[in-house]
């Protein structure tokens, strides 16, 4: 099966740098992938801190409740220059889940984020996508959410 690619963006009322410190905090990821998945470090610092390099291993549980193995995330950029951050990940179930996410001011306290992700699980791969497509747009909504609290 072919590598699918999935790009999802939408516009946050908020600044660059307010979403790119929030990105910072792994509570933000547990938020905005809560229910659909949810992600429990496994030797994890609590003071975690992404960065280029950096490589970290989480419980990964489908809609809460359907363990999916180890997911493995290793952080390839994580640029506060650009707004950009490129990671390389996978689990047992999808061995390919290369995810960028990218930040583009577009007016005072509007950004367009995007959400970028390349999936290969082979013959799941379909599979896999049809759900990251629901996953991505559930994320952004949290976003939205999120900024607007």
């Amino acid at each position: 099966m072919k590598t699918r690619t999935l790009k999802k963006s939408c516009i946050l009322p908020s600044t660059q740098e307010n979403i790119f410190n929030k990105l910072q905090s792994i509570k933000t990821l547990q938020y905005i992938a809560f229910p659909y998945a949810t992600f429990s470090p496994v030797d994890v610092p609590d003071n975690l801190e992404w960065k280029a390099g950096q490589v970290f291993t989480f419980q990964l549980k489908m809609m809460g409740l359907v363990p999916f193995g180890l997911h493995e995330i290793r952080v390839s950029l994580f640029d506060e220059n650009s707004y950009e951050i490129y990671t390389n990940e996978n689990n047992p179930h999808v061995p390919i889940w290369n995810h960028r996410i990218s930040l583009e001011a577009i007016a005072d306290n509007l950004v367009r984020y995007t959400d970028e992700v390349e999936i290969n699980a082979g013959w799941k791969t379909i599979f896999v996508y049809l759900w990251a497509k629901c996953f991505y747009a559930h994320r952004q909504r949290k976003w939205k959410k999120l900024l607007n609290r």
